[in-house]
């Protein structure tokens, strides 16, 4: 596996990893899931903006469970990404360039990705402790009403990802059910 520094990433290396890479990132992401981006679409189209700057960032859909004493979060697994689908192509429009779910996506979301040359990668459901071991600062930075839904600002070390659709917009999803369906 590959180990990339989300401060590091440029455009030409993001255009370098394809359906079904490996990676570890270690940087900075976000956490938003539905009501978050619900949140952003909706601040977005009043004018208010977006509560972070998100040219260049990464979006993990999650919602963490509470830390346990002495922990920097809890479990912390990835959820289904197509929920967000409605407003994932202004985002990327708006400078996002990475998100992390799981689950497919839609056309929309797809053309969007190939156009602003981003990545959709993949965290493994259901290893939300693990994925927990990976994260070692987690601040609410925005919507704190939402509870677990609110938006964290996570510093990650060696967070395990596939990408699950690059900028030609090779899905591996569909790549690996037409190797299976061959077998």
């Amino acid at each position: 596996m590959e180990k990339l520094n989300l401060k590091e990433i440029d455009e030409k290396k993001i255009t370098s990893l394809k359906a079904g890479d490996t990676i570890l990132l270690s940087g900075i992401i976000y956490t938003a899931r539905d009501a978050a981006h619900k949140r952003m679409y909706e601040d977005y189209k009043s004018g208010k903006g977006f509560p972070f700057d998100i040219k260049g960032q990464a979006i993990y859909y999650a919602g963490p469970c509470p830390a346990k004493p002495g922990e920097v979060i809890g479990s912390c697994g990835p959820t289904t990404a197509g929920r967000m689908d409605d407003v994932t192509p202004l985002l990327l429009k708006n400078g996002l360039k990475f998100m992390i779910g799981k689950g497919g996506r839609n056309d929309a979301v797809k053309a969007a990705v190939v156009e602003n040359k981003c990545l959709y990668l993949g965290a493994a459901g259901g290893c939300g402790a693990l994925i927990a071991d990976c994260i070692k600062k987690s601040e609410v930075i925005a919507y704190p009403d939402l509870g677990t839904e609110a938006i964290r600002r996570l510093e990650v070390v060696d967070f395990p990802c596939t990408v699950l659709l690059d900028t030609d917009g090779t899905d591996f999803y569909e790549v690996s059910q037409k190797r299976y369906r061959k077998i």
